[in-house]
């Protein structure tokens, strides 16, 4: 006779709050709109965007862009100010771009030449995007 399985309890989880969810999905939207908003900066500076929001292994390219001989993997950080946009990449987060924009230009054959670089898109309310390049 088989011993029979026992289940094991369930520890019901408690729904976030409201107030939580809310905030949450303020955070999404609003990340999804700096995303575009630095997209169309860089598209006026003549970048042609190759792809959003792309998952890798080592990291999520907020905005893949090309120009020239250029394949840039593109940051993007909107916080209140300036100071803390910029501020707001950690050397661990650039290591982890450069790994993942390295894993693109192998895995895609059309990109083969494109010399890789890591650019950040800052965004704060009552500034204009600043584009820092080759971090």
């Amino acid at each position: 006779m088989k011993p029979s399985r026992v289940a094991k309890p369930v520890t019901p989880t408690r729904p976030k709050a409201a107030w939580r969810m809310a905030l949450g999905g303020r955070a999404f939207r609003e990340g999804h709109t700096a995303e575009w908003i630095a997209a169309a900066w860089l598209m006026a500076k003549g970048y042609r965007i190759l792809g959003f929001r792309l998952k890798t292994p080592a990291a999520e390219i907020d905005i893949l862009a090309q120009r020239g001989g250029v394949l840039a993997v593109v940051e993007v950080k909107r916080r209140a100010t300036v100071e803390a946009a910029e501020g707001a990449l950690q050397a661990r987060q650039l290591d982890r771009l450069r790994l993942a924009g390295s894993k693109v230009l192998r895995q895609r054959p059309g990109l083969k030449g494109l010399r890789l670089r890591i650019d950040t898109v800052t965004l704060a309310p009552g500034h204009f995007p600043r584009h820092r390049r080759d971090l």
